[in-house]
């Protein structure tokens, strides 16, 4: 596979929406805009009871946003444009009236983080470590970090917001609530997949609409919060530190 995508695949009710870039999944602004928009469009779709989200490749789910966008950010409003695209995503799930299942094979970093953050239940193998590397280049996982504090809790996510160079493993990923399954393989990832979401296609559409919306009770302002945090990230990333940092990496 060479061609980045979004699509949308639906198998027994359930709706398995996937991306792909050939950079790591590294997503650029265009795949972010029309994977949140696939993520509300699959939301109203009556023939679907259940989503999933997951990433094509064998390797790596998600390397978080596109570094060659990155690097040619030149004014504070592209900055907020190009931060802005997983807040967008992230507001797309979390207003999804439908359960998303989250399907992580393998090493996620940053902005993937932040997806797998925002799956109202998330499935990983032994592969799927975890990192927040954002602080390094001389900005921080704030679009993200709410999504993260969320699911993990103040201390598990500033720990690896901090120490911006580690990896760390599923299973401590899974202790601190980011997982609820570990497996071995992505043969037995997949397999418990299918199996855990075509058995919620057997329960009420509606009531699990209502346990979702209870779930996101007290961010509803995100909309504007993850906009100002995409801001500050806008602003550090013309810092003469980062210029310097990403003059490295060109």
């Amino acid at each position: 596979m060479t061609n980045p995508y979004v699509k949308l695949d639906i198998i027994n009710q359930v709706g398995y929406i996937e991306f792909f870039h050939p950079a790591h999944n590294s997503l650029p602004g265009d795949l972010l805009t029309k994977l949140a928009q696939t993520i509300t469009e699959a939301g109203n779709n009556k023939d679907i009871k259940v989503l999933v989200l997951k990433s094509g490749g064998e390797r790596t789910f998600c390397a978080g946003a596109s570094f060659k966008e990155l690097i040619n950010i030149n004014d504070d409003a592209t900055g907020k444009i190009f931060f802005s695209g997983f807040a967008n995503v992230i507001n797309a799930m979390r207003k999804c009236p439908k359960f998303i299942i989250g399907r992580i094979q393998g090493k996620t970093v940053g902005g993937g983080v932040g997806l797998a953050a925002s799956t109202d239940y998330c499935m990983a193998t032994q592969y799927a470590a975890i990192k927040l590397s954002e602080l390094n280049i001389g900005i921080g996982p704030f679009v993200v970090g709410p999504a993260i504090e969320r699911k993990m809790g103040l201390s598990a996510m500033s720990q690896i917001a901090i120490d911006a160079n580690s990896f760390y493993p599923a299973k401590w990923a899974k202790q601190k609530g980011l997982f609820t399954q570990v497996y071995d393989s992505t043969e037995e990832l997949d397999e418990a997949v299918k199996e855990f979401t075509e058995n919620l296609c057997t329960y009420n559409v509606e009531a699990m609409k209502e346990m979702k919306s209870i779930f996101w009770q007290g961010t509803e302002d995100w909309d504007a919060l993850l906009a100002d945090r995409a801001a500050i990230s806008g602003r550090l990333v013309l810092s003469e530190f980062t210029r310097e940092k990403l003059k490295g990496f060109k």
